[in-house]
């Protein structure tokens, strides 16, 4: 096996079991399809996306570095991301007693705001950092090429936009939808205490 390959399957490897981990990115994509359908999944999904992105392009830069060595840098990231998924958990449960069926004109007006919901939550995941400087310490070293280092960065990207089109379109499917559906109290409530559980779980993560 090749150096490439090797690098490929470990960073295929890392990237899908940080994935399938429950955390601020898979909530707010549940939750966003739930309220909002495939589509608002997808958007919120596309997000991420670009949230992985930005962590990808300063980490490459350096500036993610500096951020896990900077103690105001990391504080000011954690406690507004901890703060931002605290809002969103208030937000589902002052709003759970709206149908969790899906609405187009309540899909159209909110559009934007899945994509923005996702990035936001996304950039404001200091595990995000920390976990992009891991793979750009371990698997990306200065000794890997541009090329090389462009197609590891596809990979990520293309693990990453597989697992969350999977993840919607199995999560909007008829018959887990209306299961869910009958539940709807309950599961707005669940979701509100898990994104204010996170919340105040990376508030209280150590670098």
């Amino acid at each position: 096996m090749s150096a490439l390959s090797h690098q490929i399957f470990v960073i295929v490897g890392i990237t899908f079991l940080v994935l399938i981990s429950p955390g601020p990115d898979m909530i707010i994509v549940m939750r966003n399809t739930l309220v909002g359908g495939r589509q608002a999944g997808l958007k919120t999904s596309l997000g991420i996306l670009g949230g992985n992105l930005v962590h990808i392009s300063y980490c490459v830069a350096g500036i993610g570095w500096l951020i896990s060595q900077s103690i105001v840098a990391f504080s000011v990231l954690k406690y507004a991301g901890a703060a931002y998924l605290v809002y969103l958990g208030i937000s589902s449960f002052r709003s759970d007693r709206k149908s969790l069926a899906v609405s187009d004109s309540n899909g159209r007006r909110s559009g934007r705001s899945w994509f923005v919901q996702g990035f936001i939550n996304n950039i404001l995941n200091p595990k995000g950092t920390l976990f992009y400087l891991g793979v750009f310490t371990i698997v990306i070293t200065p000794e890997t090429t541009i090329g090389a280092t462009l197609i590891l960065i596809a990979c990520m990207n293309i693990v990453c936009a597989l697992f969350w089109l999977f993840f919607v379109t199995t999560l909007d499917h008829p018959v887990i939808r209306q299961y869910i559906e009958r539940f709807q109290l309950v599961t707005t409530r669940i979701f509100g205490t898990l994104l204010v559980a996170l919340g105040l779980r990376v508030a209280l993560i150590d670098r």
